[in-house]
C-alpha cells in the first residue's frame, strides 16, 4: 500500500524532480509534488511524496528528516489527512 509523506521547510528552488531523486534511493516513488502558489507560481516551501511501500516510506523518513536539501534543513514525516476547513464564500450579505 502506498504511503504519503510530507516534506516541510523546502527551499523555494526545490523542484518535483529534486524530491523524486532524493527519495528514489530508498524505494519506488509514485508521485513527488512541490506545492506551488497559484498567484505567484512560486513554491510554498512544502511538498508531498508518495512511496509504493510503507517500508520504503519509513526508510525515507529515517534517512532524510532533519537533513540538508538545497541549503535548508528539511522536515519529513507521514502526511496527515487534510482537515476540513470553512470556505469563505466572499459574500457581503443580501443583495438589494
Amino acid at each position: 500500500m502506498a504511503k504519503k509523506l510530507f516534506f516541510g521547510n523546502l527551499s523555494y528552488g526545490t523542484t518535483d524532480e529534486t524530491l523524486r531523486s532524493a527519495c528514489e534511493a530508498y524505494g519506488v516513488v509514485s508521485t513527488a509534488t512541490v506545492i506551488m502558489d497559484r498567484m505567484t507560481n512560486r513554491s510554498k516551501g512544502f511538498g508531498f511524496v508518495e512511496m509504493d511501500s510503507d517500508d520504503d516510506a519509513q526508510k525515507v523518513i529515517e534517512a532524510l528528516n532533519g537533513q540538508d536539501m538545497d541549503g535548508r534543513k528539511i522536515i519529513v514525516n507521514e502526511a496527515r489527512p487534510q482537515e476540513d476547513r470553512p470556505r469563505n464564500n466572499f459574500s457581503r450579505g443580501p443583495r438589494m
